[in-house]
């Protein structure tokens, strides 16, 4: 739903837009300041990421994974909450069952001056 300067989503209604057997990345918000997609790895797939230009926080919806981030390694699952800096090399692998990602990407440039 679109209301001027607000914008409602279901989430069960865009995950629809990420459903198959292959690795889908759906971006539903695009505004100056932010970037919003939801992210399907099945199980078993490879995650072809490449480090982005802007700070990257992901919402674990469902599934099991390992993400690693240069050179540390986390296991993520359903509920957690990550945060990757902009330029980190990053990926998800190891991934157990289907996993599905909320992603929020920050402003690649400075949003206010000091």
């Amino acid at each position: 739903m679109t209301e001027g300067s607000w914008q409602v989503f279901q989430l069960d209604d865009l995950l629809e837009n990420v459903e198959g057997s292959e690795p889908r990345f759906f971006e539903f918000l695009r505004v100056p300041s932010l970037s919003c997609a939801v992210y399907r790895l099945p199980a078993g797939a490879k995650d072809m990421q490449a480090p982005h230009l802007e700070d990257e926080v992901y919402m674990v919806i469902k599934g099991k994974a390992r993400l690693r981030v240069a050179d540390k390694e986390h296991e993520v699952r359903s509920g957690s909450i990550l945060y990757v800096q902009a330029t980190a090399e990053h990926s998800f692998f190891d991934i157990e069952e289907d996993l599905s990602l909320v992603a929020f990407f920050g402003a690649s440039t400075p949003l206010w001056q000091e």
